[in-house]
């Protein structure tokens, strides 16, 4: 472990209100990817591998693996923005600035195509990669628990706050430009409007909590038929976050996937079955 970044508290979040839409970003650069924290673990001569945090987690939680990987990979395990010890942006960002920011530290640090061991919104972020022009050539393999970036099957309660989410925006798009703006602002921070979302959305503040809407609302149903390199997938079935059919869509749509489904392990499957997740993952990394 030899880098170590200015510090900065964690940021914690969860589930998205029923508000949020898509916005698919420029992956202009809005933060410099030098404000970033990460750990750099083994020898810079070998393989590189990159791992990524799940939303309102840490690179800290992924330390075992970057312990346990150092052996024989250079592994870079980065905090993402307002995450750890990485500083909240100034302004919101996507799943593509993600992506841009991620290739300026590949290219400007790591220098050569990665494999990716990404988690939940981790692997949304490779899978954005993997399947998107610049991106996928700086990818060489995917290793990813519970992806989030497949489309969920929504409750009927959450259709009902969208759509009530909806109405209270309406109006606002009637006025002109910055009279919208501050209104739409003001409907931000209302009870009504914090009442659609969850706990975890209400406790986000600033360019934090549209970066949270517009990443986990981000899908690839789409693009990952177009991933074409090597990508190992890991599921737990106690997982409440990510569904057995959203696994099995990415298993079948990915052309080259496979699942490992971890018996009796949650969202955070590679910390409740290690032993399963890193033999596998250090074989796949090996040899595939």
């Amino acid at each position: 472990m030899v880098s170590d970044r200015p510090s900065r508290a964690p940021t914690r979040s969860a589930q998205d209100p029923a508000a949020a839409t898509e916005d698919e970003g420029a992956g202009e650069e809005t933060y410099d990817y030098e404000r970033l924290h990460w750990t750099e673990w083994g020898a810079a001569s070998a393989s590189p591998v990159l791992l990524l945090h799940g939303w309102g987690s840490s690179a800290e939680n992924m330390d075992a693996i970057a312990a346990a990987l150092a052996s024989a990979y250079h592994v870079f395990n980065v905090d993402l923005p307002g995450h750890g010890f990485s500083p909240a942006p100034e302004a919101p960002l996507g799943v593509p600035e993600h992506a841009a920011l991620l290739a300026r530290l590949i290219d400007r640090e790591i220098g050569g195509p990665v494999a990716v061991v990404g988690h939940s919104n981790g692997g949304r972020i490779a899978l954005y990669m993997a399947s998107h022009e610049p991106y996928r050539r700086r990818i060489r393999k995917l290793v990813l628990v519970s992806p989030s970036g497949v489309t969920p099957h929504r409750s009927a309660g959450y259709h009902l706050r969208r759509a009530v989410a909806g109405t209270l925006k309406a109006p606002f798009a009637l006025l002109p430009g910055r009279l919208r703006e501050f209104g739409l602002d003001w409907l931000r921070h209302s009870l009504l409007w914090r009442a659609l979302g969850s706990a975890d959305y209400r406790a986000l503040e600033g360019a934090m909590r549209e970066t949270f809407v517009r990443t986990v609302t981000y899908h690839l149903d789409e693009r990952v038929r177009g991933i074409e390199v090597p990508t190992l997938l890991f599921w737990g079935t106690r997982d409440t976050a990510v569904s057995r059919r959203q696994m099995q869509f990415l298993e079948t749509t990915i052309p080259d996937a496979g699942l490992i489904v971890l018996e009796n392990a949650g969202h955070y499957g590679y910390l409740d079955d290690m032993a399963t997740f890193l033999a596998a993952t250090r074989h796949f990394l090996d040899h595939s």
